[in-house]
């Protein structure tokens, strides 16, 4: 079982390589308790599971659709809404509409988004800590969360997709861990328990 399904990723990364992932090991687990799963069923509706966009809907109309839900990514689907096709992002729109001066009503989605093909995704039991660390490494702000064993049979249908995870969510889950344990070590070197 892998801890994340790589389609692509740059090479002598820390984390998430074919050799890791193929060979079957582990990033430790360390302190770190919060998993991705946890973490998409914590933000709830949030978590971005209905927040998708078709590949042949304009670029505006998934900017605007991004806008109004206040996300920096969607998840693309075809056209029935079953197959996930890949993931739009803010940072798409900036550097292939707005810097190459192309239109955004005139642009397909399927033209910019980063493909099913070139994706990372994790799976729930994935911790937050490891998480973060494969989405620093390959420098990119969202990572889609997908069922167990998603990629077996080579495609993430849409019901496989848990949500759509951020670095800020990671953060933030991070920051609370280290708060709790901050208040357990105060605890206990002062006399009390936890």
């Amino acid at each position: 079982m892998h801890d994340f399904q790589v389609h692509h990723v740059k090479r002598d990364l820390p984390c998430g390589t074919d050799k890791d992932r193929d060979s079957g090991q582990r990033a430790p687990a360390g302190k770190y308790h919060t998993t991705m799963g946890e973490l998409v069923r914590l933000k709830g509706r949030d978590a971005g599971q209905w927040l998708h966009t078709r590949d042949s809907a304009t670029v505006k109309e998934a900017v605007t659709q991004m806008t109004d839900a206040n996300v920096g990514a969607l998840v693309v689907t075809d056209d029935a809404g079953t197959k996930m096709l890949g993931i739009i992002t803010e940072r798409d729109y900036l550097r292939k509409i707005v810097v190459q001066g192309r239109r955004s009503d005139s642009t397909r989605v399927k033209e910019i988004m980063t493909p099913e093909n070139r994706l990372i995704t994790v799976e729930p039991h994935v911790n937050v800590y490891d998480a973060m660390q494969i989405m620093t490494a390959n420098r990119f702000r969202h990572i889609p969360v997908t069922t167990t064993g998603a990629l077996d049979d080579g495609t993430i249908w849409r019901h496989e997709l848990l949500g759509m995870v951020s670095i800020g969510d990671v953060v933030k889950a991070l920051i609370e861990e280290h708060q709790k344990e901050m208040a357990e070590m105060e605890s206990y070197i002062g006399g009390g328990t936890y």
